[in-house]
């Protein structure tokens, strides 16, 4: 095929054609749903039944009781339709590629609270991961000397942060669709793999918060007497809902280093208010964020804020090395460098974000306490049931650090626990992660004596060791959108911890069947 006939393919280009295909709304829906799918690296793509490798579907599951945004989300009605009206858009008279980037662009910095923040930019990228990438290569050539990243332990983040962090390729195929090899250099930059400071002790016990940052900072103080470049990475909030290090340690650090240490919140989980994520950006932190867990979009839509004194410092980077991860329309107008890279439209990124962004157009309109107060009755009953019920061994989270009054991301929503399988000799046996698992698989297909929902939870995760065995932790998650819906309904919230707890319910009854 001559390259004029592939590039008229590409469905911008295509306008006409497509509208005579799309006659209906129907095939507006399946055209969309199909995108959603696109523009993100394999971890995106659908398996035989047809969920993503976080087990979430492209299409609404409203019978689906979703208790797993820390892993990801299910796309909900109102966003998927978001999503078909602007698809429609694009294809209609009205709509741009360019345009509608541009006005997501600009919702996005301000129901943020960025654009309170004078001089702040936003790159758009396809996943998490890929902004540690992009962060990490900002902070190579802002400071001298060989790079290297200081971060949570792995276990508590994405499984490809640590290769991003060292610049190296952390996918077998990029979100531009770059066949690559995973563990290659990204780039030319020269980087040293990432150093993680443990948050939880071997038996899965939290540290002391004075510990840990006292860790974070002798791997900082260490990396800049090698008189390299350092880039801390906070996280707020990691996989199991702690956050590390402290922020007055990173101020700190910032204060004495100066701009040879760059840091970067990794806020991927977004459980934080805008006041939160403004302190960051007014501390020179740049911030990762993400739409597909807490806020409930689609996974896949990141966005990273550069606070002023990046920016202004990060203009000329050349951007080359991240040909393969970012197109020019991902950095704000007029970054010289981003000429570099290529001219693509990601049109799945652009879906899933107005997915996001009407998911944070309803939260937003809520009144800051109603949420504080719904946040916080779901997490006492969900720590009472967790702490008294035998089933179950809650892993314990210390309140959250937060500065000025206390706001609703100040409340815990994020719950790791071991489950327990009713054993007629002690001591008792946790299950494995390879049972959490299958257990999950059977919440998400509804199985189990008299189950009358289906469930999402986070997936498992591995926080530790006892006696010789991993310590293995389901998580069990609020989200906005359990909020909203509440709101939006005019549900009593007792109905939405009901819920939850018959969700813990069957999570017994089906411990009591597992086999390793």
């Amino acid at each position: 095929m001559p390259a004029k006939s592939r590039r008229a393919l590409h469905p911008l280009a295509q306008r006409e054609r497509v509208l005579a295909r799309l006659s209906c709304n129907s095939d507006f829906e399946a055209a969309t749903t199909r995108l959603l799918t696109q523009g993100g690296d394999p971890r995106i793509a659908l398996n035989a039944q047809g969920r993503n490798a976080y087990g979430c579907t492209p299409r609404p599951d409203p019978a689906l009781l979703q208790l797993g945004s820390s892993t990801g989300s299910i796309i909900s009605h109102e966003g998927f339709q978001a999503a078909v009206a602007l698809f429609r858009r694009l294809y209609g008279a009205s709509g741009s590629y360019h345009q509608e980037l541009a006005r997501q662009r600009q919702e996005l910095s301000e129901c943020t609270g960025a654009a309170r923040c004078p001089g702040t930019e936003l790159v758009f990228a396809a996943s998490g991961t890929d902004l540690h990438a992009i962060a990490v290569h900002l902070a190579a050539h802002l400071t001298p000397g060989r790079m290297q990243a200081v971060m949570v332990a792995p276990s508590e983040t994405g499984s490809g942060v640590p290769d991003a962090l060292a610049a190296l390729h952390f996918v077998a195929q990029t979100a531009q669709g770059v066949q690559v090899t995973r563990g290659e250099p990204l780039g030319a930059a020269a980087m040293a793999a990432p150093v993680g400071v443990s948050l939880r002790q071997p038996d899965g016990s939290l540290r002391s918060q004075a510990e840990v940052d006292a860790e974070f900072a002798q791997h900082v103080v260490r990396q800049m007497h090698a008189a390299g470049g350092c880039l801390l990475v906070l996280a707020d909030v990691s996989k199991t809902g702690l956050h590390a290090p402290s922020v007055a340690c990173a101020a700190q650090l910032r204060q004495q280093y100066g701009e040879r240490l760059s840091v970067l919140v990794d806020a991927c989980q977004w459980r934080m208010s805008a006041d939160t994520l403004q302190g960051y950006l007014a501390q020179d932190f740049m911030v990762a964020i993400t739409g597909s867990k807490f806020v409930g979009g689609p996974a896949f839509c990141g966005a990273l804020l550069l606070p002023q004194g990046v920016t202004q410092r990060a203009r000329s980077v050349p951007l080359t090395d991240l040909v393969d991860y970012c197109a020019r329309s991902d950095w704000p107008v007029g970054w010289q460098p981003a000429r570099a890279l290529g001219a693509s439209a990601n049109v799945g990124l652009l879906l899933r974000w107005e997915a996001a962004l009407a998911e944070l157009r309803l939260f937003n309109a809520l009144p800051a306490a109603q949420v504080f107060q719904c946040l916080q009755a779901w997490g006492q009953a969900v720590q009472q049931r967790l702490s008294s019920d035998a089933s179950f061994a809650v892993l314990p989270v210390p309140p959250l650090s937060r500065s000025g009054e206390m706001g609703w991301d100040s409340v815990q929503t994020i719950f790791p626990f071991q489950v327990f399988k009713p054993e007629m000799s002690t001591p008792k046996r946790a299950l494995t992660v390879h049972e959490l698992r299958r257990l999950c698989e059977q919440l998400r297909q509804g199985q189990g004596a008299g189950a009358s929902v289906r469930v999402l939870l986070g997936q498992p995760v591995e926080c530790g060791d006892q006696a010789g065995e991993p310590v293995a932790a389901l998580r069990l998650c609020c989200s906005a959108r359990m909020v909203t819906d509440a709101v939006r309904l005019r549900q009593p919230w007792t109905l939405v911890i009901e819920q939850t707890m018959q969700a813990l319910d069957l999570v017994a009854e089906l411990a009591k069947g597992c086999r390793d």
